[in-house]
């Protein structure tokens, strides 16, 4: 009987069971957000089909092209000279309309059921970019297509991350969630991994179905979202995590408000609120204002704007930069650009756990983005002298390029959702997962959109633009740095003054 077992017992079976249905949630949002950056990787890799020199390539019998034309087996309409340009508006009218609909898409999320929300926009993402990869099929050659189709795309997938964000950090406390969402954020980099290897096989024949095929499996994957996601904690009898560490009470207790990395926390109302279990009226969804006013928000929203741009321009445009200076296959520019995204997945990790351990989010990124830099010049200017220079520049920038990306999407973005300044008040974490993200998502549009304006001028200039955003993206830290820093220092003085009582 339930009465006759030890008090012990009963903790470890909640134990067991808390933890097994974290893992859960964990692995099943990572297959998730996998899939939505598995679906959007494809146009990077059939860039370079779509557009290509046919001089070397057999000219078929029954073709009406003359023997000068060196672009009969390319795409009509990204046959021409100014295919860079039509390419980059192909890539914008997705990115601009996933901005745009960001800033909205919080909104619904804090107001919708999650379990709906996202398995509705995966079916739909599923959905259009099969029906790019159905433009080959069809043998469709307007450009207006492609571009509706990725405005349709870009909106549907922004139910996407504020959706995932806001229920993993429903499941799990700020104690080690840099380092929890460092290794879950890989799915961003895994998802671009399998988006390049699946567009692989199908990119040299037919291209149509380097889209279909990730199409398919993200609608599979939204039908799954449908029947097993789990959105509370209370859903299911598990216990709700702790969203504030004692460190963070205890720098409460001793702090002045100019001491606080993000200003000032009201403890005692925060400490009332989060273990309070008095039964209370459901929190109301914050407002758009109401989450710009919390301390952090705009300074890493903007830093992320930059950040992004340079990552999104590495994640659209570098295969066909290795396509064009390496001299590689199509298949394998795509395959040794995949190396970026294996240093984004060590990159995230080693950026949780730093900024876990020194609890300074903003200082960590810093520093990765003032090495990145110096590492992008370096990448343009010697990684193509070999294969091997190659394979290390591309994960070392990586590395410090998606760190901070990373970062503060993931942890930056929960722990601000969760901010003492509410009060207990989580509701806010979708809206400002949308915030960051969306913010973000800007320089996420201008920075391919920049890379195919500039690239006809050489790509020496691509370089120099990314790395000018990298410094504006660390410049707009400083003020959270400084803080964290006087934040140390204050730390570590009252632990000196404890040695010498």
């Amino acid at each position: 009987m339930r009465s006759s077992l030890a008090p012990g017992i009963w903790f470890l079976r909640a134990f067991s069971r808390d933890s097994w249905f974290r893992g859960f949630t964990l692995v099943l949002t990572f297959l998730i957000y996998t899939c939505y950056h598995m679906s959007r990787k494809p146009i990077s890799i059939v860039k370079s089909r779509l557009h290509q020199n046919c001089s070397e390539l057999i000219n078929p019998v029954n073709d009406t092209h003359s023997l000068n034309d060196t672009t009969w087996c390319s795409w009509s309409p990204f046959d021409k000279d100014d295919y860079k340009e039509l390419l980059g508006a192909v890539d914008n009218a997705f990115l601009v309309a996933y901005a745009i609909g960001m800033f909205i898409s919080g909104i619904f999320g804090e107001r919708l059921p999650l379990r709906y929300y996202l398995s509705s926009g995966m079916l739909l993402s599923g959905l259009f970019t099969s029906l790019f990869g159905l433009g080959y099929f069809w043998n469709i050659h307007m450009l207006w297509y492609f571009v509706l189709i990725q405005i349709c795309n870009g909106l549907v997938q922004t139910t996407g991350w504020p959706s995932v964000v806001t229920c993993v950090g429903n499941w799990f406390g700020k104690g080690k969630r840099g380092f929890i969402m460092g290794i879950w954020n890989s799915h961003t980099s895994v998802g671009n991994i399998l988006g390049s290897l699946i567009a692989g096989v199908w990119v040299n024949h037919q291209w149509g179905l380097s889209f279909i095929v990730p199409g398919i499996i993200t609608a599979i994957m939204g039908f799954t979202t449908f029947l097993f996601l789990i959105e509370y904690p209370e859903d299911v009898d598990c216990t709700p995590p702790q969203h504030h560490s004692e460190q963070d009470k205890d720098q409460d207790n001793a702090e002045d408000a100019g001491n606080s990395p993000y200003g000032h926390r009201d403890s005692s109302t925060e400490t009332s609120a989060s273990y309070s279990k008095e039964p209370g009226p459901e929190p109301a969804a914050i407002s758009f204002l109401g989450a710009l006013k919390i301390p952090g928000v705009i300074e890493f929203s903007l830093c992320l704007l930059f950040a992004k741009l340079v990552s999104y321009t590495f994640l659209y445009w570098l295969p066909l930069y290795i396509f064009n200076v390496a001299h590689f296959s199509a298949k394998e520019a795509g395959d040794l650009s995949t190396l970026f995204d294996v240093g984004g997945i060590i990159g995230g990790i080693m950026a949780g756990l730093i900024s876990d351990y020194t609890n300074g989010r903003a200082t960590t990124c810093c520093i990765m983005l003032i090495l990145a830099a110096p590492m992008m010049f370096l990448y343009n200017y010697i990684g193509q002298n070999g294969i091997t220079s190659s394979i290390v520049m591309l994960i070392i920038c990586g590395i410090l390029v998606n760190g901070p990306y990373a970062l503060i999407t993931t942890a930056v973005s929960a722990d601000l959702g969760t901010h003492k300044s509410l009060k207990g008040n989580a509701k806010a974490l979708s809206t400002v997962t949308a915030i960051i993200d969306g913010t973000g998502s800007i320089g996420a549009a201008l920075g391919p959109l920049l890379a195919g304006l500039i690239s006809p001028t050489g790509w020496n200039n691509v370089f120099y633009m990314l790395i000018s955003a990298d410094i504006l993206a660390c410049l707009l830290l400083c003020r959270l740095v400084y803080k964290e820093i006087v934040a140390w220092k204050a730390a570590l003085g009252r632990s000196r003054g404890y040695k010498e009582i």
